[in-house]
């Protein structure tokens, strides 16, 4: 079975094909500017790459222009259309209606519509995307994958907010969170690696990137998470402020003339790592401002472990005990320095990384010291590998 894995945002379209059968990547690709002049495809297979520049007025075309480079007698990687089993989506909001996975019909797109008001940026290209690969693919099963389904198994009150329960019952005011297929297959990869059984486990995933996450993770089941009503709430990340005293906005609207837009666009785009060090939202250049004597630098960097230190402490406490650590996405899986800082200021739960195991990129390896009481682990995410193996379940389910 070969399954094409869709992720399309405003503008852009990332996609991957992958063989089932040994969890092959056959090809993979980047659609941008969709839209937009200068619309390209950069098609890959294997270390080749492939550029497609051409005029892409929508994301229909878009996909086409994907499913042509997939089945090119040049570089492709399959002989026709109908080699394609199926399609999974990633889906970034599914609000309460999706605890996991579904074969998506007329009623989930129903669903995926009504939750446009809480993903207002993401949802509607998701819409886009099925729409288009519908269009061309009838025959073919969609599957859709919400970012916000694992999370759904948190008990009432670790996503209800302390605000009048009216506003939860009318408008849906409530932690969410997001990252769920990140932090779901890392779990399940961590139970792998130590051999047992994840329902016997309690982990803590640390989805550190330009956006970031932590969930606390109970036999297989996100219980708490950073993320909340929407993505800006939990860490500082690289360009949102993540938690901040909520006063903070009325204030800025009466003192400094700021619009709630104005606001918006500060705490989303201008706040967090960038916000702080002045330099980047690219924390490779913020650690070399630092190194290089940069104090706002080093105090957005401090902030930041000083943050991911105080959320693992309060998740180790949800789960009344913590058998393992994770680190993944770009920064969790790519800086040492990060990772050890972090770890530094965990010693009360018995944590210690060994420093030359700690010494890796990208790779999935356990960093902890044979004594350490709890196991920290570096797992490379797979946002894709995890919804094509949803997608595959649930379509040959539906056969059954």
């Amino acid at each position: 079975m070969k399954i094409l894995v869709m992720n399309c945002g405003s503008s852009s379209l990332k996609y991957q094909l992958i063989d089932m059968k040994d969890e092959k990547v056959l090809a993979k690709g980047l659609v941008e500017r969709i839209g937009i002049d200068g619309s390209i495809l950069t098609h890959k297979v294997n270390d080749q790459k492939h550029i497609v520049k051409q005029p892409m007025k929508d994301h229909k075309i878009a996909v086409k222009l994907v499913l042509d480079a997939l089945v090119d007698k040049k570089y492709g990687v399959i002989g026709s259309m109908s080699e394609i089993s199926a399609v999974g989506h990633r889906i970034v909001h599914g609000g309460e209606k999706y605890a996991r996975s579904v074969l998506i019909d007329e009623k989930v797109m129903k669903a995926i519509e009504d939750c446009i008001p809480l993903a207002p940026l993401h949802n509607p290209p998701n819409i886009v995307g099925i729409n288009a690969c519908r269009e061309l693919m009838p025959n073919t099963p969609m599957v859709g994958v919400f970012d916000t389904a694992f999370h759904q198994t948190m008990p009432n009150y670790a996503y209800i907010y302390p605000l009048p329960y009216e506003l939860y019952k009318e408008y849906k005011i409530r932690k969410y969170g997001f990252h769920g297929t990140s932090h779901r297959f890392v779990s399940m990869e961590a139970a792998k690696l130590m051999g047992r059984d994840i329902k016997d486990l309690k982990i803590i995933t640390c989805h550190l990137g330009n956006g970031a996450s932590i969930c606390a993770v109970d036999k297989g089941k996100s219980v708490d998470t950073s993320m909340g009503f929407t993505p800006l709430a939990g860490l500082a990340m690289g360009t949102r402020c993540g938690d901040i005293d909520p006063a903070v906005i009325p204030y800025l609207v009466n003192t400094a003339d700021m619009s709630i837009n104005d606001i918006d666009v500060l705490m989303n785009k201008k706040s967090g790592i960038l916000g702080v060090s002045g330099v980047s939202s690219d924390f490779r250049d913020v650690e070399s401002a630092a190194n290089s004597g940069n104090e706002r630098a080093n105090l957005a960097l401090n902030l930041y472990y000083h943050r991911v230190k105080s959320f693992i402490g309060a998740y180790a406490a949800v789960l009344n005990g913590v058998d393992a650590l994770v680190f993944t996405a770009g920064l969790g899986e790519n800086s040492a320095t990060s990772r050890a800082a972090i770890c530094s200021g965990l010693s009360y739960l018995g944590i210690k990384i060994d420093s030359e195991k700690n010494n890796i990129r990208g790779k999935a390896q356990e960093i902890s010291t044979p004594d350490s009481k709890v196991k920290v682990f570096v797992i490379p995410t797979n946002e894709e590998l995890m919804i094509a193996r949803d997608t595959k379940e649930i379509v040959e389910n539906s056969r059954k």
